[in-house]
């Protein structure tokens, strides 16, 4: 699926609860905010839809100038299966896959999200694309094929999509990338502490 644009899922209306009243979203990565470098990196495949907390708030300004869609998710306080349950129901009619990326992983790289949409192949029996760690150990982004759309649509709660991808087991295709960054997103501002400092480390 290289050459086909490829729909995206930017998931960004969490609360950012453990952050003690900072933002991680609006944390800054490479002199922007990351809720930025992550759309402009989703934008590299396709149009770009970002679920974000009710307006007015700071995230739209971070946004600015994209040519991405905004989608206020009014129950935001739910969890993610809000957020999935809104994206996913705007999604244009015929849509055959889509991307789910979460907006606070500061190491994915727009490589990782090529490489991962190449792997797509919606003649085979694959449900899932999702993204590995090196080892081999899952984590994001994910791409679901459109036959699971609806289940996707329902959702409720904060398990997100894992009951979907549960529920897919054995069509679910597994891509590792380089390193951890599959899995590695930064909630404490120990944990962004700790990352600046390796960063400055290599």
């Amino acid at each position: 699926m290289t050459h086909t644009p490829l729909p995206v899922i930017l998931l960004a209306a969490g609360a950012s609860t453990r952050m003690r009243g900072r933002d991680k979203l609006m944390e800054d990565v490479g002199g922007q905010p990351l809720l930025r470098r992550q759309a402009q990196l989703a934008l590299c495949l396709g149009p770009v839809t970002v679920a974000l907390p009710p307006a007015p708030h700071p995230r739209y300004t971070a946004l600015s100038g994209l040519e991405v869609t905004a989608l206020p998710i009014s129950d935001a306080a739910e969890g993610m299966g809000a957020s999935l349950r809104g994206a996913f129901a705007v999604l244009p009619p015929k849509t055959p896959a889509a991307m789910v990326m979460l907006a606070d992983m500061p190491e994915v790289q727009a490589a990782d999200l090529t490489r991962l949409a190449a792997a797509v192949d919606l003649n085979s029996e694959t449900l899932i694309w999702r993204a590995a760690t090196e080892d081999g150990t899952p984590g994001h982004p994910i791409i679901f094929a459109a036959a699971l759309f609806d289940q996707l649509r329902q959702l409720s709660g904060d398990d997100g999509g894992r009951a979907v991808v549960r529920g897919a087991a054995g069509c679910v295709q597994l891509v590792p990338l380089p390193g951890q960054r599959a899995r590695l997103d930064l909630d404490t501002p120990e944990d962004w502490a700790a990352w600046r400092t390796q960063q400055r480390e290599k």
